[in-house]
């Protein structure tokens, strides 16, 4: 049977005020709606079927996975994320040295890796992974920065890197990209300028991903989306944010190869490229009512999304052997988390 998860909102300060609420189908309260977490999470476990209802790790017990949906109204920080064992290190250092779970300067808040799809719902805007230095060379040329090529061409990725965030100066900007400039309307003097442009500018069409495995530079920049991961919230952040950062913490566990494709599309089956073997993401166009088999995991359900039908989507939850259906109508869109 279906039961519908009631969400847990994130407030943070680059999210949309409106996004969320509309698609869930409530008014807008002057809040910024940057997060709904629906999961097991310890920093926002989510409930079952009414606010005040059974939690869901009642339920389904600690999921592997987290689901959110997520909307930015500006741009996020630029940061990556930790494999298993740097965050079972990362976590045990802080733990050893005193700093409380929900210190705002802590980074590693539980010993889970953090790959992550981002499934665009609208166009949305972001930096994901790095290009190759060609391409990054190319476009220094062309943005007049000559110095910073200089850097990049003697010291690779990784020493350009270093060299980025030891500067106290602000690029210039004059022959930049526009989506660089704005950035930099809110972040004027940020390090995170100059790394920016080594990283592919994306904007999905609704459907479209980034695929974000462990040590992924990214930023989101501007949109709504539904983003799946593991259960984890450790992010080490070097820009673009009021929030802690850790530059050191970065470089040590940032993955600088570069991403040939960093947009990629559901497969024939609808799945997409999943960067965890913890959880998997298919995409399905309803004819009707949907039935769903009885499976061996747990699935976390979103729809069904409809054009000019008045009706909201919601988040379900299927457990493990049980089956389930939705109403739905040809032509409605339903995601199927699926925690393996």
């Amino acid at each position: 049977m279906l039961r519908r998860i009631v969400g847990v909102p994130q407030h943070y300060s680059w999210g949309d005020h409106t996004s969320i609420p509309s698609l869930l189908g409530f008014a807008p309260d002057g809040n910024s709606w940057a997060e709904m977490w629906f999961g097991t999470h310890h920093v926002a476990p989510a409930h079952l079927d009414t606010h005040d209802g059974p939690l869901l790790s009642d339920n389904a017990g600690h999921m592997d996975m987290l689901v959110k949906l997520l909307a930015a109204g500006q741009p996020l920080s630029l940061q990556t994320h930790p494999n298993k064992e740097q965050a079972r290190r990362g976590c045990a250092r802080e733990d050893a040295a005193g700093i409380d779970i929900s210190a705002p300067h802590r980074m590693y808040r539980d010993a889970s890796d953090k790959p992550e799809i981002l499934i665009a719902l609208t166009p949305f805007e972001a930096l994901c992974g790095f290009k190759t230095p060609d391409v990054i060379s190319t476009l220094f040329a062309e943005m007049q920065w000559a110095t910073e090529l200089d850097v990049l061409s003697t010291h690779g990725i990784a020493g350009y890197l270093k060299w980025c965030f030891a500067q106290d100066t602000p690029p210039q900007l004059m022959s930049c990209p526009q989506w660089l400039r704005d950035i930099a309307q809110i972040y004027p003097n940020d390090p995170g300028l100059r790394v920016a442009p080594l990283l592919h500018h994306v904007v999905l069409a609704p459907g479209e991903a980034i695929c974000l495995p462990a040590g992924n530079l990214h930023a989101y920049i501007k949109g709504c989306g539904v983003e799946v991961m593991n259960s984890s919230d450790n992010v080490v952040r070097a820009g673009f944010t009021p929030k802690h950062i850790n530059v050191e913490e970065l470089l040590a566990i940032v993955d600088t190869s570069p991403l040939a494709t960093p947009v990629i599309t559901p497969d024939a089956s609808g799945t997409y490229l999943s960067p965890s073997d913890a959880f998997s993401v298919q995409h399905i166009v309803a004819t009707g009512e949907c039935v769903f088999d009885a499976v061996a995991h747990h699935r976390v359900i979103f729809g069904p999304l409809s054009e000019g039908s008045g009706t909201s989507p919601q988040m379900f939850f299927l457990a493990a052997g049980e089956t389930g259906s939705l109403d739905a109508h040809a032509g409605d869109k339903i995601f199927i988390c699926h925690q393996l």
